[in-house]
């Protein structure tokens, strides 16, 4: 910690429904982008009682037009920022439709123990009953508490405290949108305290071989949803596009259309890497004893847009499928 009573923590903004604004204060949907984070800190007079805060605006869109060169812009400031001595933790504002990436990104690429905590909102700023506030509040109490150190990105929202590799978005619009299935969130904030349950399994930050450093550009990596009558023209648009690793939602336990198989033998044939995930929300894809037989990597954990994000590192480090398959193992 800082050698203030109170800890320094970054709070960065990038946008999101938090930082939105409707017509009218019953409005919830069609709501943009109108608040910086200089308006949000403001409309939180209470974080000054929790930490001494440091704003800066990375970007300010809605989370739906986050690239991946904006997640390379965030991660080198965020890296950059846990660098520097004083400051003790850091907050990113996020909207909530793509805020698991962007946090399972930092919690692959972030090297530091410090805490990081992604948040969002559900609700626009101008709701009757907005919840931006209060997750902003927990936030920082979370950055800034002791307890949260060590362990990776965190997300908070609606009181629950996730594991970014865990966490994902489950429903369209409820306040309790965000889940960590049958792993469950590590932790609630109620009250002002911080209460943590268990920690997050699987290696994270500073204990994972990925770094930016050299990488303009992440490898292009594209989402297949598999379904019934589904056809091969979607994994020869992914290839003459010049596609660099397939994601394939598959049906149940990652199981794959026939079009799907003859796609993976297609994609092969030109070596790009194909990750069986599934479309299902929950649960472990396994390995198969024909994975590697047919160059397949399975997803274990994670659902197919975070398999997305761990193959594009994966693809900046080697092009071996089995060191491939173990990253999906431990991380």
């Amino acid at each position: 910690m800082s050698t203030t009573s109170l800890p320094t923590i970054a709070l960065l903004g990038t946008g999101g429904t938090i930082a939105s604004t409707a017509p009218s204060n019953t409005a919830l949907t069609d709501y943009s982008v109108t608040e910086g984070i200089q308006a949000l800190l403001k409309a939180v007079p209470a974080l000054s009682t929790l930490a001494s805060i440091q704003c800066a605006q990375v970007f300010n869109v809605d989370s739906r037009n986050i690239t991946n060169n904006m997640l390379l812009k965030l991660a080198a400031r965020v890296n950059r920022l846990l660098n520097d001595d004083a400051i003790d933790g850091i907050v990113i504002t996020h909207g909530t439709d793509t805020l698991e990436e962007t946090a399972y990104f930092l919690n692959l690429v972030v090297k530091s123990i410090k805490p990081v905590v992604v948040v969002g909102a559900m609700r626009p700023a101008s709701a009757l009953s907005a919840d931006g506030p209060l997750n902003l509040y927990n936030a920082v109490l979370l950055a800034g508490s002791p307890l949260a150190q060590g362990l990776g990105v965190l997300v908070t929202l609606n009181d629950s405290v996730h594991a970014a590799s865990l966490v994902s978005k489950t429903h369209t619009s409820h306040v309790n949108a965000f889940s960590s299935h049958e792993q469950g969130c590590l932790g609630h904030i109620s009250q002002g305290r911080l209460h943590l349950f268990q920690q997050p399994h699987r290696s994270h930050t500073s204990a994972t071989p990925f770094t930016l450093k050299g990488v303009k550009t992440l490898p292009a990596v594209d989402i297949l949803y598999d379904h019934q009558s589904a056809g091969l023209h979607l994994y020869e648009a992914c290839i003459a596009a010049g596609t660099q690793g397939i994601v394939i939602a598959g049906t149940g336990n990652g199981s794959l259309s026939p079009q799907a198989e003859k796609g993976v033998r297609l994609a092969r044939k030109h070596n790009i890497p194909c990750v069986r995930s599934s479309r299902t929300g929950s649960g472990i894809v396994t390995s198969s004893q024909y994975d590697a037989r047919r160059g397949l990597i399975a997803a274990h954990a994670l659902n197919p847009q975070k398999a997305r994000i761990l193959l594009a590192l994966a693809l900046t480090q080697t092009s071996d499928r089995a060191t491939v398959q173990s990253y999906f193992e431990h991380y």
